[in-house]
Order: structure tokens, then C-alpha cells, then sequence
């Protein structure tokens, strides 16, 4: 089997690299356009796996020759801040819809299998416990980003239904985990990092005793290769959701290790007046497991960070 991830280098795609249990695994394309400028994430890679890495754009047409050689891709490409995202709308509009419609044209025509992360903040606002059956019109984005991953759900939809395409989507919960190219842009690392660099904690005002559905790397990295193992490539949507957690649940475990934290209270364009959790029923009848742990997750990350303010950080990591 030969397989391509694009945004290999990533926060998700530099974990999965080194974690791939896929039997049968030849080739493994990894396609990255250095954006972020993320070389380390190819350092120390393991051995006895095919890896043939290309510095590329996904909207490049010598995309084509390398999907056509593939039984699957993991599209991990994206721009994935959120908030951001309303200042890059150009540039979600252009990688989020334009780079998902080339590639998964091509899967379509060549008979590749696509794995699409998508986004449980497709949810935007809702009331208590949410799946995969929440009517499309209900469903309300609160960002750019957003809009763009449920534009691409419809589309994939679409190309199943009319160039026979093989897919299965996965609404990931807010990523959290330690690899290698992780950026600290989302809640969890984004806390650590501003905890262990000394600095205020910034939360959006409504958010401190809101719950939200997070998804640990580990999790994220066992569905995928779960979905390949197992081919199932239903054309479905699943949720991909560890735990659902408040903003103040995830900051009384970085005080455990970090206990002088402040917190700053900030004004967000992204304000979602309600709690709710996302339910995981649905992948866990599918056969997908959770295991990851916030707090093991949590000491990880910080112990990684342990020397960069040694003062700071309590050391019984």
C-alpha cells in the first residue's frame, strides 16, 4: 500500500509519521509546503519505512502523479487557527477550499482513498449533547476556519455521490498532545506554553465554564490508522472526541505543575455563548478507541518545556 499525507510536517502529520501501523505499508509520500518552516518534524525519522518527501503546494498540478500512485491520502493540509482565520480569509479560501477541491478531485479520479480531518467547531453554538445527526442546518461555524471545513464535508459528499469517491471524515475535537512540529495556537498548548513562558494565561471571557469536546494526538493518530487498517471508507462522518473538558478544568491541571498562573480575560471574534459536548458514540461503535489521558498529556508537554524557565515550573514532573 502506498499512502500520501499532505501537511506531514505538522502538529497531527509529524506524530502520525513516526507512528504509522499500517500492514502491507510501501511507499509513504509526505507532501509539505514549509510554511511554518517546520524541518525538524523530517529529523530522526524511522527506519525500514519508504519515505519520499515533497516540498509542495497542494494546489500543484504535480500532485496529481503522486496521488495516482496512492491507495490512500490523509489530507492534513490546512490553515487551522481559528481566530485568525478572519484576518486570512484569502488564505483559508484558497488552501482550506481550493487545495481540498484538488486533491480530492484527483483521489476521485484515480480511485484514492481520502481521510479529511474536519472539525467539531462546525458545531458553532449549540444546547447539550451533539453528534453526527445534528441537521445541516443546524449546524452554525463561528469562523473562516470553520466554514471551510464544512464546506469541504459538503463537497466530499458530493464528489461520492457523482465521481464515486471514497472518503470518511472525521470532526477531530481540539487537538492536544506533544510532537515534534506542534504549534501552540489552540487552547490546551497554548495554555502550556504561555504558563510555562511565565505569561497570562489569555481566555475569551465567555469561555472559562463553557465545555468543549478536545481530541489527544495519540487518539487522533490511532483513528487514522484504524480507518485504513480496517478500509472503512463509508463515506460517513465520525467524530473523533477524547473528552469533553471546561476551560477551567484544563487550567487546574497545568496548576498542579505551573501553580502561578494568572489569567487574563480577552475578547475573542469567535464567542460561543453556550456550553455542549460532542458525543463519540458513533466512532466507538465503529471499532475506534480512546485512551489518551489530559493530565499525562499535560505533564508531557510541560516536562518538554521544563529547562526554558526552570524557576517556573514545580519539578515532580
Amino acid at each position: 500500500m502506498n499512502i500520501c499525507i499532505t501537511g506531514a510536517l505538522g502538529h497531527i502529520g509529524s506524530r502520525l509519521i513516526r507512528n504509522l501501523s499500517i500492514p502491507s505499508l510501501n511507499r509513504v509520500y509526505l507532501v509539505d509546503n514549509f510554511l511554518t518552516q517546520r524541518y525538524a518534524s523530517l529529523f530522526d525519522l524511522p527506519s525500514g519505512v519508504n519515505y519520499c518527501f515533497q516540498e509542495m503546494d497542494i494546489l500543484s498540478k504535480e500532485m496529481e502523479s503522486i496521488i495516482r500512485d496512492c491507495n490512500v491520502l490523509i489530507h492534513l493540509a490546512a490553515v487551522t487557527n481559528a481566530e485568525v482565520s478572519f484576518q486570512n480569509k484569502d488564505l483559508v479560501n484558497k488552501v482550506n477550499r481550493k487545495g481540498l477541491e484538488n486533491v480530492a478531485q484527483f483521489c476521485a479520479k484515480y480511485n484514492c482513498s481520502l481521510i479529511f480531518p474536519s472539525t467539531t467547531s462546525v458545531y458553532g453554538v449549540q444546547t447539550g449533547l451533539v453528534d453526527e445527526n445534528c441537521k445541516d442546518s443546524d449546524l452554525r461555524p463561528q469562523s473562516p476556519y470553520a466554514e471551510s471545513k464544512l464546506y469541504g464535508e459538503k463537497l466530499l459528499q458530493s464528489l461520492s455521490q457523482n465521481n464515486n469517491l471514497k472518503f470518511v471524515t472525521f470532526r477531530l475535537g481540539t487537538i492536544f498532545g506533544y510532537s515534534i512540529g506542534m504549534r501552540f495556537h489552540t487552547a490546551v498548548n497554548k495554555f502550556i506554553w504561555q504558563a510555562s513562558m511565565g505569561e497570562g494565561i489569555t481566555v475569551w471571557k465567555t469561555a472559562l465554564n463553557q465545555k468543549r469536546p478536545y481530541c489527544g494526538l495519540n487518539d487522533c493518530i490511532n483513528a487514522i490508522n484504524y480507518v485504513i487498517d480496517k478500509q472503512v471508507f463509508d463515506c460517513q462522518i465520525y467524530n473523533i472526541v477524547t473528552v469533553n473538558l471546561t476551560v477551567k478544568d484544563i487550567l487546574d491541571v497545568i496548576k498542579e505543575y505551573i501553580p502561578d498562573i494568572r489569567i487574563k480575560f480577552v475578547d475573542s471574534p469567535i464567542m460561543n455563548q453556550l456550553s455542549y459536548n460532542v458525543s463519540n458514540k458513533k466512532s466507538l461503535e465503529c471499532g475506534i478507541t480512546y485512551h489518551d489521558n489530559l493530565k499525562d498529556s499535560i505533564r508531557e508537554t510541560i516536562n518538554k518545556l521544563r529547562n526554558v524557565n526552570y524557576s517556573i515550573i514545580k519539578q515532580n514532573l
